[in-house]
């Protein structure tokens, strides 16, 4: 198949407006997964919802990976489609896929190597570590099911279609909202498996997105293909991929790095604490989802129109997404503020689990406005191939700002200060990512070309 530069032409309003909502409709559905797994483990016990909350830093850490993997795939293609070249996109897509390949069988042996150590620093004890345990053990075998359909959806996306992804993800996500509760809570002759009911819902879920993502790949798209596959080639192919991916990885790895390191912080304030910010992350994503499905929509865009030589695209394109990011945000902190006490007790009746949970809900989303520059401003310079400036953003908004000022804050104000700090953590890093921004974008257009 063919695949034209369909991005470099038309209102760029209508059109990213178009995309973001095809995304939106796939995020909401990863985000379901995780909201799924949060709401039934809650009602389950206190303790689940604890190790649920404990296991967030890993999952996020290898998905992450995933993302970061996805965007240089994306990048990559995305500009090898606005130069025409067909054969490079087919190449590109199937290198991809193996080295998504190699990389699980890497993360998984190690994950199942290091469970126990590894839970036990980030401060999940007794009865939790022992039910963090047991879930990830599941879900490290099933981590393949995870990361290729991050990147085989990525290179979809590249061709402009972010509907099928979608799709996609979506049907997977309704799959496990319908799987968590029968394996969670027992059902019929299927007895109460728990944590490791969640672990398999998710497992067999992900496993439908891996086998429809191949599918479009391989024979709606003809992205996948042996010819020209080489070691010489491969090798070449990676190094493309893995010079946007490695830094958009380490920028996205970066924060669940962090959170890990907040989350022990916060264990130190009791379970309850761990649980509440187990809520407040989870609903914070969600609410999230739309500035997420916004950037993974402009990540094609910029590509398809810096490979074409449209430089003034670009730049309108990325101040629009910026101006809508922090727009939302403002809205964000309003709606999640004033609707704070229900949403919090839809998860959990606990009183002091709900109430350190309404805390978060009202101070947190302060700074939502430049949360949205910070995610955009990434993405704008990782599409441009910057991916440098992108982790330096990421590294400095974490671990310059938040985990110390995070201390700082529970030493000053308790598990307020802990929220307080994420605030002026992400005010101050969206201010110096609209800064460099516009520094790069300022480049381009002076020159003229891509």
């Amino acid at each position: 198949m063919n695949h034209a530069a369909t991005l470099t032409t038309g209102p760029i309003g209508a059109r990213l407006t178009r995309m973001t909502g095809s995304m939106l409709l796939g995020i909401m559905g990863i985000m379901a997964f995780n909201l799924a797994d949060t709401f039934f483990l809650g009602r389950y016990s206190t303790e689940a919802l604890s190790a649920i909350t404990f296991t967030f830093p890993v999952v996020m850490t290898l998905a992450s990976l995933a993302l970061g993997l996805g965007v240089g795939v994306s990048a990559v293609i995305s500009n090898a489609i606005g130069e025409g070249d067909q054969h490079r996109v087919q190449r590109l897509t199937t290198d991809s896929l193996v080295l998504s390949v190699l990389i699980v069988v890497a993360c998984a042996g190690a994950g199942l190597l290091t469970i126990d150590p590894l839970f036990r620093a980030l401060g999940a004890e007794g009865e939790i570590h022992a039910m963090v345990g047991r879930y990830m053990r599941i879900w490290y075998w099933s981590v393949g099911f995870v990361v290729i359909p991050m990147v085989g959806n990525s290179a979809v996306r590249a061709t402009g279609d972010t509907r099928t992804p979608s799709l996609v993800m979506l049907s997977a996500a309704v799959t496990n909202v319908i799987l968590d509760p029968i394996l969670i809570f027992g059902w019929g002759p299927i007895p109460s498996m728990g944590m490791e009911g969640a672990a398999i819902a998710t497992a067999v879920s992900r496993a439908s997105s891996l086998s429809a993502a191949v599918y479009v790949l391989g024979f709606r798209e003809k992205m996948i293909s042996r010819k020209g596959m080489t070691p010489s080639a491969v090798l070449a192919s990676w190094r493309r991929i893995l010079h946007v991916g490695l830094p958009s990885a380490a920028t996205r790895m970066i924060v669940p790095f962090g959170v890990g390191i907040i989350t022990r912080l916060i264990a130190s304030f009791g379970p309850t604490a761990v649980a509440a910010f187990g809520v407040g992350s989870r609903v914070g994503m969600l609410v999230f989802a739309v500035v997420m499905a916004l950037s993974a929509a402009l990540a094609p865009f910029i590509g398809q129109n810096l490979g074409a030589g449209r430089p003034d695209r670009v730049h309108r394109a990325a101040w629009l997404a910026t101006a809508f990011g922090a727009a939302y945000g403002v809205a964000t902190w309003v709606v999640v503020a004033l609707l704070a006490r229900p949403i919090a007790g839809v998860f959990n009746d606990h009183p002091e689990v709900i109430e350190a949970a309404v805390r978060y809900f009202r101070i947190v989303p302060l700074g939502a406005a430049m949360s949205a520059a910070l995610a955009v401003a990434g993405t704008v310079l990782n599409a441009m191939l910057k991916p440098g400036r992108a982790a330096a953003l990421a590294g400095f908004q974490m671990f310059v700002l938040n985990v110390p000022l995070s201390y700082l804050g529970a030493w000053l104000l308790g598990l307020d200060g802990v929220w307080w700090a994420a605030v002026l953590a992400n005010t101050v890093a969206g201010m110096a990512a609209l800064a460099m921004m516009r520094s790069e974008l300022e480049k381009i257009h002076k020159s003229g070309m891509a």
